[in-house]
């Protein structure tokens, strides 16, 4: 089977709710893919982020498989081995006092979600069914039903309803927004992503989470941190609340928490938000399961030992600055943090970002955009200075290509 077979099968048997680059892989290592055909790509997506640690790293790996031929499951109706052993080293790690596993980010999300309503009820004293969460627009959160109920997006809402109700928008980066917000007294929470992913890599002024952090303190209300993407290095510190120094109450992982081989995600927090859940309140079948429990620890630690945010925060610098330098008008702006970048699209002679994406397949390299005019850039953090001039290269030369199309 070559390339085009495998399309066919999954157009043909499989929802059609993504629009992939037309490109199947079928091998990963380290900053690499390869497809089917045998071409190597420089991936500048890590799967969203979630292969910070590059593809199929040997420690990681070698965990997953040391714990499958052991023991994968036994469910939370009973204790095993390797979660208590986990639970501390990510408490620990990140400085709360307790965790709750998850599986996907949007699972962990509506975890805080629940700890945030049932703390408003149990601690702060806001009566039954009345707590409001302060989110923002053009927030990406998850796909679930009560997430798409706070999305300002309609691609991710529309044709979804009825909506989840509790929840109050407010635009990103506005702190008088968020002062107005928090003069309510039923809020209970202030949902964040510290850079906004999915929206187009945009960042927030600096001082707008410390700032944030503070009016929410003033207020009793808990300052929600989404850092499923933009946390674990990816950033260039270890959470990019990091670059601010604040600590969230709630903080939510997911993602790279695995270095890309299964679902793993968390909530942390200390133990007077986190033990108003009891037991039988809340759950998963596959959270905590020792499988994904030894694949954390290990992940955690490789971002440790490789010095990962180090590194993202020193290629970041040179992506920036290099593809800044890109001769072409159709790049409007370069933004970022780490190696969380963006390049805003201006469209040329009806040539759009995804023009450009399909472009750099060509040319050996696989981005995706978000929206019609901003490519996502973000390289498992493993990469070196000369391979990240070298995929520059590549996107400038793929930008002319469109450019003069």
């Amino acid at each position: 089977m070559v390339s085009k077979d495998y399309i066919e099968l999954e157009d043909k048997y499989g929802a059609h709710n993504y629009h992939p680059l037309p490109v199947v892989l079928a091998k990963g290592e380290g900053v690499f893919l390869w497809d089917v055909e045998g071409k190597r790509y420089f991936d500048f997506l890590s799967a969203y982020s979630a292969v910070n640690q590059g593809h199929c790293h040997p420690k990681i790996i070698d965990a997953m498989i040391e714990q499958a031929r052991t023991l994968t499951l036994t469910s939370r109706a009973f204790y095993n081995d390797r979660l208590g052993v986990y639970e501390k080293y990510i408490t620990e790690f990140f400085g709360y006092d307790k965790m709750l596993p998850m599986n996907s980010g949007a699972e962990a999300d509506e975890t805080a979600l629940k700890l945030c309503r049932r703390w408003a009820y149990d601690v702060k004293g806001i009566k039954e069914n009345e707590a409001k969460i302060i989110v923002c627009s053009d927030n990406f959160h998850g796909r679930t039903i009560t997430i798409v109920s706070m999305s300002s997006d309609p691609d991710s809402y529309k044709g979804y309803g009825p909506f989840t109700p509790g929840f109050v928008q407010i635009p990103y980066n506005d702190l008088a927004s968020l002062e107005k917000a928090l003069e309510d007294p039923n809020v209970a929470g202030f949902l964040v992503e510290p850079i906004q992913g999915e929206a187009g890599v945009v960042v927030p002024d600096e001082g707008y989470l410390k700032k944030a952090y503070d009016m929410c303190k003033a207020k009793n209300v808990l300052f929600i941190a989404d850092e499923v993407q933009t946390g674990l290095a990816r950033t260039g510190k270890m959470l990019a609340c990091d670059h601010e120094n604040i600590k969230p109450d709630v903080l939510i992982l997911g993602k790279a928490l695995s270095g890309g081989t299964m679902p793993i995600s968390a909530v942390l927090a200390d133990d007077p938000i986190m033990l108003v859940i009891k037991p039988g309140q809340h759950g998963s079948t596959f959270g905590g399961n020792p499988l994904a429990c030894n694949v954390a620890i290990a992940a955690l630690e490789v971002l440790k030992e490789e010095k990962l945010a180090e590194n993202a925060e020193r290629l970041g610098k040179i992506f920036r600055e290099e593809a800044a330098k890109i001769p072409s008008d159709m790049v409007e702006l370069v933004r970022g943090k780490g190696l969380l970048n963006a390049i805003v699209i201006k469209p040329k002679n009806g040539k759009e970002a995804w023009d450009i994406c399909l472009q750099m397949k060509e040319n050996g390299l696989l981005a995706k955009p978000t929206h019609q005019h901003i490519i996502r850039f973000a390289p498992p953090l493993v990469i070196t200075e000369k391979q990240i001039m070298e995929a520059v290269q590549i996107i400038s030369k793929s930008i002319s290509e469109v450019s003069q199309a």
